[in-house]
């Protein structure tokens, strides 16, 4: 197949949406409504598992609509299985057929959403002569996180895992057992993705006609575990050079700890627009009041949106709240490393970044006591070269108890005063299970809003064009996150845990200051009186 762009004026952008669907026929029916009706197409596949009576109340709503086809053949499809390629290809192969002036073929769910106006994502398709879809390494890659991952491949899989575990996991021991592993095709490099993309027409002609002609390809990804993962990345990494493939989706997704995509309601408009995404997966079919407002969206004209792109970031730390626990046992390594009974270890806890590192470079020049900022917050701290356990914060972080103890023997000293964020709540649960001596300073600041939202840009959790309305409903939980984290050393119950705070007196913080460094008070209160200490 010649796969070069035809002479001639370029044609204007139009969408084919391959849209996936085995619910809510309602919620399909407008779907299809809004997407047709700004001038793109759709090519239905409605699950063979689904109610019958569901399928034909679509067919009889869009009967009429010149933009619509279904695919010809229904398949029955099940997670994880090769009927979701088969469906995708009959709702592909339905879509070249009846929509000649489709320029993109764009796969959605019926839980997907548009978060841009349609006005938006034909200029953004416009801007690049690229196909759209993750496309990485199957082995090279840690796009697997957790389960299976070489043996999706190299055996062959006829039951599905969630629906029959006993059954899939006994085939594949057996085929183990007896050496019935399976060569890759030799000319494919197996690439691996979401299934959720946007490609080109000829792309799709290619990979088509690219099935057509290799059914050796088609019988080898039937029997592989999860291939709508591989089988479209894999061809799309074959057929089309990789200057024009974008390793990237165009749907906004995310999944939490368990594996589960998240969900989005209606008070998640505003964070949803300002990520650089053209759709989003997957809404909830009870939020009206967020499927409305996106619907009107879509037909919208001359809108600009303002990219923060801060969504996984911020869902990160919202789910996070709330979950911290305690590991049931040291690492073998951190229980045989003990910084020393003899030695004390002075750790100064602040938010305020800047007033920590103020507070012990005075320390530093008054009293000799060594003192690190934040070594394991932040990667530009500086440090002694200790043999590379240092280069990173992963590493710290692994061997934190081998390095502080590095860094005492470093200094020759039997004190050292170490920086941390409040957050890092585990570098405190770790150190006090030492036989040295832990003693902590935590510093109140206080925080007005335009701090906070600095914060919020300085951790990631909120971009430069973060929408006001958006960083209002962040900032009380950023807040309420602060106080939590200083409960949470409260709740320590360390013996010597002094405080300073911004509001009190000079000779309240001093006498602090001299009890934690074990300092005389005249010299505690000349740090204390630092002029520009909690100075933003």
């Amino acid at each position: 197949m010649d796969h070069r762009r035809l002479s001639g004026p370029p044609r204007m952008t139009q969408i084919a949406f391959i849209l996936l669907c085995h619910k809510d026929p309602d919620g399909i029916i407008a779907q299809t409504l809004r997407l047709t009706a700004a001038g793109d197409c759709v090519a239905i596949h409605f699950d063979a598992r689904a109610s019958a009576a569901d399928f034909a109340r679509i067919r009889a709503a869009l009967a009429a609509n010149p933009q619509v086809t279904f695919a010809r053949r229904r398949r029955k499809c099940g997670w994880g299985e090769w009927s979701l390629v088969a469906a995708t290809l009959e709702g592909l192969t339905a879509a070249v057929d009846a929509f000649p002036g489709a320029t993109h073929f764009y796969m959605l769910s019926g839980d997907c959403m548009p978060i841009k106006t349609a006005e938006y994502i034909r200029n953004r398709l416009e801007r690049e002569n690229a196909d759209f879809i993750e496309s990485f390494d199957f082995f090279g890659s840690d796009w697997i996180k957790t389960g299976i991952k070489e043996e999706r491949l190299i055996y062959r899989h006829w039951f599905n895992e969630r629906q029959r575990k006993w059954l899939f996991y006994t085939s594949m021991d057996l085929q183990k057992r007896f050496g019935l592993a399976r060569k890759l095709p030799a000319d494919l490099g197996i690439r691996i993705g979401s299934q959720w993309w946007c490609l080109r027409r000829r792309t799709v002609e290619a990979v088509l006609d690219f099935v057509a002609k290799r059914r050796d390809v088609t019988r080898f990804f039937a029997t592989t575990w999860i291939p709508d993962e591989t089988f479209f990345q894999t061809l799309v990494g074959h057929l089309v050079p990789e200057r024009e493939i974008r390793s990237r989706a165009l749907t906004f997704l995310m999944f939490t700890d368990y594996g589960m995509p998240v969900t989005f309601y209606d008070d998640h408009y505003d964070l949803l627009l300002s990520q650089e995404y053209l759709f989003a997966r997957k809404i909830s079919p009870d939020a009206k009041a967020l499927k409305e407002r996106l619907g009107a969206l879509y037909a919208e004209t001359g809108r600009q949106f303002t990219i923060s792109d801060e969504g996984r970031r911020l869902y990160a730390f919202l789910a996070a709240r709330g979950r911290e626990g305690r590991r049931f046992a040291p690492r073998f390594w951190e229980a045989e490393t003990s910084l020393g009974r003899s030695r004390t270890l002075m750790v100064v806890a602040c938010k305020k970044w800047h007033v920590a590192k103020r507070l012990v470079d005075r320390v530093r020049g008054l009293t000799g006591i060594p003192a690190v900022d934040y070594l394991f917050n932040e990667q530009a701290t500086v440090l002694p070269d200790l043999g590379g356990i240092q280069s990173s914060i992963e590493k710290r972080m692994r061997h934190r108890r081998a390095l502080v103890k590095m860094l005492f023997e470093h200094w020759g000293s039997d004190r050292l005063i170490l920086c941390i964020d409040p957050g890092s709540i585990e570098l405190l649960q770790d150190f006090r299970q030492d036989r040295s001596r832990l003693r902590l300073l935590e510093i109140d600041c206080a925080f007005t809003d335009d701090y906070l939202a600095g914060h919020a840009r300085r951790v990631g959790l909120a971009g430069p064009q973060t929408p006001v309305a958006a960083m209002q409903k962040l900032l009380p939980t950023i807040r309420y996150d602060v106080k939590f984290e200083s409960d949470r050393l409260r709740d320590l119950g360390l013996a010597e845990h002094y405080h300073m705070r911004e509001g009190s007196s000079l000779a309240e913080n001093a006498e602090a200051l001299a009890a934690f460094l074990g300092i005389l008070a005249e010299t505690a209160r000349e740090i204390a009186a630092t002029e520009y200490l909690f100075v933003d």
